[in-house]
């Protein structure tokens, strides 16, 4: 399931364009030096993983809670059955039960911390603008996190999220170098896809709570087995 965070992340990145690229497009990012440059984009790019791995730490350590209850299978079809669902919900319908609308406080401030930081050109300036980008809204990175919750563990929750951000760094470093390079024709395209993909890794996550015996896709469930007979002789 962790090829599915990575692949997540991959096909994602053209949606975190549209929600990220104006952040991107706006990085002061040194353009005369190549070698200044690339290291920038890098701590942009680990400040944004940084916060998507604790976001995936506390999500895979809440999923650990239902592990300990006997729910891990229940829950991995849970998930995959709510990003099903999520995609055929209209946006607009969506939109009005939006569960980040109580954060709209807290999120405007990140907004605020943002915009500062981006007058500024430290080196510690790309990292705390990564670190800060990856707790703004956005409808994958939602995705994402219930993968990590279906890991069922900490380590693995942060480890799904990680793997999550690393595959949109090939497509958010091209927007940085390139600017606004898709044109509408392929926007409309990636924006018919991406609901497809959200489908396909639903639908994995669906076989692996069936745990039907698929070696990687759909593992049996291990039950630990307790010997309870006693020699009474």
């Amino acid at each position: 399931m962790l090829l599915s965070a990575l692949i997540f992340g991959l096909l994602g990145s053209f949606h975190c364009i549209g929600m990220c690229g104006p952040i991107a497009f706006m990085l002061p990012v040194d353009r005369s030096n190549n070698f200044k440059k690339i290291s920038q984009i890098t701590l942009y790019h680990i400040g944004r993983i940084f916060t998507y791995s604790l976001i995936g730490l506390l999500f895979g350590l809440l999923g650990k809670s239902f592990n300990l209850f006997g729910f891990q299978q229940q829950l991995s079809i849970i998930v995959g059955v709510f990003m099903i669902v999520m995609v055929l919900i209209p946006y607009k319908t969506f939109n009005k039960y939006n569960f980040s609308k109580p954060l709209f406080q807290l999120i405007s401030k990140v907004k605020t911390a943002l915009g500062k930081e981006l007058k500024k050109k430290s080196p510690d300036t790309f990292l705390t603008i990564g670190f800060l980008n990856g707790f703004l809204p956005c409808g994958l990175v939602y995705m994402a996190l219930f993968g990590a919750l279906a890991s069922g563990d900490a380590l693995q929750g942060s480890l799904y999220m990680v793997l999550f951000g690393m595959g949109t760094i090939p497509l958010m470093t091209t927007a940085i170098y390139f600017g606004n390079f898709l044109t509408a024709k392929v926007r409309q395209y990636i924006r018919k896809a991406i609901p497809v993909v959200v489908v396909i890794i639903g639908l994995m996550f669906i076989l692996r709570g069936m745990g039907l015996g698929i070696p990687y896709l759909s593992p049996k469930p291990i039950v630990e087995q307790i010997n309870a007979s006693y020699d009474c002789s």
